[in-house]
């Protein structure tokens, strides 16, 4: 369920790529210094994928990614994208999304789809764990031992 191929241990080595598109963190996307929140951004993807056999985020390449994410996550707030270096690839500059179709022509909306519905799941307190880990901002994400 793990791949270590880019692990690093806390202030070593930071890289540029990382993580599965699938289960890549919004910050890894945009370019914002990362820390050890990407594993619980990565870790609610899984239990998703757990719980319904489809990953919840199959973007074709990062824009689809990223759009995915919205639609589900809605859009990320001002903060996140303040700390953006990569904000003009995917944003406006008044911070909406650049409209964007994936191969098949499929334009997402962000907010259109919420986590339950996508996952037709009714459990509060799953899809509760679950919103606290697809926070756009890393500083407000569940933490592993809040996890617990």
């Amino acid at each position: 369920m793990i791949d270590y191929g880019s692990s690093c241990f806390l202030g070593s080595r930071i890289y540029t790529y990382i993580q599965s598109r699938f289960y890549r963190a919004p910050e890894i996307i945009l370019g914002i210094p990362y820390t050890s929140a990407i594993d619980m951004w990565s870790f609610g993807c899984i239990v998703a994928e757990l719980y319904s056999g489809f990953p919840l985020f199959p973007g074709e390449n990062e824009v689809d990614q990223l759009a995915y994410i919205m639609e589900i996550c809605g859009e990320p707030p001002a903060k996140v994208l303040e700390l953006s270096s990569r904000r003009h690839l995917f944003f406006e500059n008044d911070n909406k999304p650049i409209a964007a179709s994936n191969s098949r022509g499929k334009e997402r909306i962000p907010g259109q789809k919420p986590l339950e519905k996508v996952l037709k799941c009714s459990d509060a307190k799953f899809i509760d764990f679950l919103k606290k880990c697809f926070k756009w901002h890393p500083f407000d994400r569940i933490t592993p031992l809040q996890a617990l």
